[in-house]
């Protein structure tokens, strides 16, 4: 079989669903709401695009569950019927060539860069970030009971929400040091109530969350969740536990289960950082914990992070260790990716390298090669095609011009609302 043939294969999902292919965009944050977190034109212009390019399944960036805790600039919130218009029109774009749209619904709780944070972070409990981070971020308050309930309640609203927007299913963020991640983490998480100690209380927070939105959408419609392997910190949530959390989800019926890792202080998931260097070599980051986690589940499952070739895509799926190649970052430079795969182009995707000035201090920053991708997003919700070629400092100095702006006017609408 071809590698084509292997990666234009339909998958069926436990709900019922059929996904038109192999190819998988996981989210990225685009950072293309308005700066009081609605929705806009660019957003079905960039997912129109992504769709004609051939991807089965889109999984939109971040989508908050709560006007009032977002966490990045123009984020998109969804609480509320308000953008109705503009979400169907998002998701008719999105799904326009058979593809398939999915809301990726969070909460950040403590990940609020300070700048951003009207009023208090939140969190299952009062733990700082360390103390690189320390100053961009405040100390979080402890979550009450009742916000707990509100949260859980949250996600369920905004996923019937999506549905009735026309958004084909919904993923809930339990990766990357977000509230879901941070409730199953034993370092974030140092609650003595039913919420925390023990893992079936750390996980009682996603597990509810998953009951609260399938009980909103029904049992025909996709729910799925992006899972850290672990988050590579003393005392966190580690890859044995992350396996038992799975099971438990694909118990009660999840239809996809996404892997990925780290957090904002261990981020995993922007590179190669803390995995094994034979993983890297053959491209996908979190392929071992797929492997273990095949034994255990029969969910399908989702491996995102270092994909660069057809040949490891397709590799990836025949041997079993996942059932969707996740792509981001190619997507941003390549959106018609998946159609040159499946037409039989071969080949590394070499354009999608690390991106470096050449200036060391500049080269070292996160935000750097991140804003790069970010602008080519931009473009193509502008009507525009990515520029391979863009000046990296250029970029870096335009995303950060503009989430300046944003951070200051967002909290100016906050603090007038």
């Amino acid at each position: 079989m071809s590698h084509a043939d292997t990666l234009g294969q339909t998958l069926a999902l436990p709900c019922g669903t059929t996904l038109k292919n192999r190819f998988a965009k996981s989210a990225m944050s685009e950072a293309l709401g308005t700066i009081d977190n609605h929705v806009t034109p660019a957003l079905e212009r960039l997912y129109g695009r992504w769709a004609q390019g051939g991807t089965g399944l889109l999984i939109t960036g971040n989508i908050m569950i709560d006007r009032n805790h977002t966490g990045e600039p123009r984020n998109v919130v969804l609480e509320d019927e308000r953008d109705m218009a503009l979400l169907k029109r998002w998701a008719d774009a999105g799904k326009s060539q058979g593809n398939d749209i999915w809301v990726q619904l969070n909460h950040p709780g403590k990940q609020i860069p300070r700048m951003l944070a009207s009023g208090d972070t939140l969190a299952p409990s009062a733990v700082p970030f360390g103390k690189e981070l320390k100053s961009a971020f405040k100390t979080p308050r402890a979550l009450t009971e009742d916000e707990i309930f509100d949260i859980i309640r949250r996600f369920a609203t905004s996923s019937a929400l999506a549905k009735k927007a026309g958004f084909t299913g919904v993923q809930i963020h339990g990766a990357h040091g977000y509230l879901v991640s941070q409730f199953l983490s034993g370092h974030h998480n140092r609650r003595t109530d039913k919420w925390g100690g023990s893992l079936e209380n750390r996980m009682r927070f996603p597990l509810e969350i998953y009951r609260a939105i399938r009980a909103a959408v029904g049992p025909d419609y996709p729910v799925s969740i992006k899972l850290n392997s672990a988050d590579f910190q003393r005392g966190g949530f580690t890859e044995e536990e992350s396996m038992t959390v799975a099971e438990t989800l694909a118990n009660e019926g999840l239809d996809l289960l996404e892997i990925s890792g780290g957090n904002y202080e261990n981020p995993a998931m922007a590179g190669a950082r803390g995995v094994r260097e034979s993983t890297v070599k053959r491209e996908a980051y979190f392929l071992d914990y797929a492997q273990a986690i095949r034994q255990r589940v029969s969910t399908p499952l989702m491996v995102t992070g270092g994909f660069r070739s057809a040949q490891a895509m397709a590799h990836a799926v025949e041997s079993g260790a996942t059932d969707l190649v996740g792509i981001a970052r190619p997507l941003a430079v390549e959106p018609d990716l998946a159609n040159r795969i499946l037409a039989g182009q071969e080949g590394v995707i070499s354009r999608v390298t690390p991106r470096k000035t050449g200036i060391k201090m500049i080269d070292e920053m996160a935000m750097m090669e991140v804003s790069w991708f970010s602008r080519q997003l931009h473009r193509m919700g502008k009507g525009q095609d990515p520029k391979p070629d863009e000046s990296v400092l250029l970029s870096l100095f335009k995303v950060v011009t503009e989430m300046g702006i944003g951070s200051f006017k967002t909290r100016r609408l906050r603090a007038n609302s």
